[in-house]
C-alpha cells in the first residue's frame, strides 16, 4: 500500500450501537488478516482508520503506536485498546480489544488441534517461507509512512532523535526500553524549552 496523503481533520464518530459492530468488525478483520507480527496490524490499522474511516489522525496514530509499543503486551492489542478507547472511552477499548484477540483466539485453538498433522506438510512450510518477504515490506511500508510526516516538518530535533534512535537500536543493539526513555526524556526537555521561550516573548 503507497502512503495516502490525508488531507482532511479526523472526526470521531457519533458513539452509537451501529458504530460499536462498527468497531468491533473492523478490529476483527484488521486482526484476521495480520500475519507476521503486531507491526503489520499497524499498516492496516492506519490505512483503515486513519485513510478510509477518517476516525483518527497521523498523529494520533503516532502516538497511539508509541504508546503500544512502550507498553506492556502485544502492540496489536495495545493499540487496539488505545484507538478505541480514543473513540468511545472504556466500551470502545472493551470492544476493539475483543475484536483483536478473538481471530488468533480461534485460529491458534483450531491450529493446535491439527499441529501435529500438518507441522511436516511442505505446502504449510512453503507458505510461511513464501509469508516473510511480505511481511517485511509491510513493516517497511509502515514506517515510511509514520516517518514521513516527521522528515515533511523540516526539524533539526525529531530527525536527529530517529537517526540517533535508529543507530543506537540496529548498530549498537541498545536496549529498546531505554533507548524509549531516553528519547521522551528529549522531547520532555525540549517542549519545556519551547515553552519557556515562548513564555518569554
Amino acid at each position: 500500500m503507497p502512503y495516502i496523503e490525508r488531507t482532511t481533520k479526523a472526526v470521531k464518530p457519533e458513539v452509537t450501537f451501529a458504530f460499536y459492530l462498527k468497531l468491533f468488525w473492523t478490529t476483527f478483520t484488521l486482526s484476521l488478516f495480520t500475519f507476521g507480527g503486531g507491526f503489520v496490524i499497524v499498516s492496516l490499522m492506519r490505512k483503515k482508520m486513519v485513510v478510509t474511516l477518517n476516525w483518527i489522525d497521523d498523529e494520533e496514530m503516532m502516538d497511539f503506536v508509541t504508546i503500544a509499543q512502550s507498553s506492556p503486551g502485544p502492540i496489536a492489542l495495545n493499540g487496539s485498546l488505545m484507538v478505541g478507547y480514543h473513540l468511545a472511552n472504556i466500551p470502545g477499548a472493551l470492544i476493539a480489544g475483543l475484536g483483536t484477540v478473538l481471530p488468533p483466539m480461534i485460529i491458534l485453538t483450531l491450529v493446535s488441534l491439527g499441529y501435529e498433522a500438518v507441522k511436516s506438510n511442505l505446502w504449510i512450510a512453503a507458505a510461511f517461507r513464501g509469508m516473510r518477504p511480505v511481511v517485511a515490506a509491510i513493516v517497511l511500508q509502515v514506517t515510511w509512512a509514520l516517518l514521513k510526516p516527521v522528515l515533511g516538518r523540516k526539524k533539526f530535533i525529531p530527525i536527529a532523535m530517529f537517526l540517533s534512535a535508529f543507530a543506537a537500536l540496529y548498530l549498537f543493539n541498545v536496549n529498546i526500553m531505554l533507548v524509549m526513555v531516553i528519547c521522551v526524556a528529549v522531547a520532555v526537555i525540549v517542549s519545556l524549552v519551547g515553552i519557556r521561550k515562548a513564555g518569554h516573548k
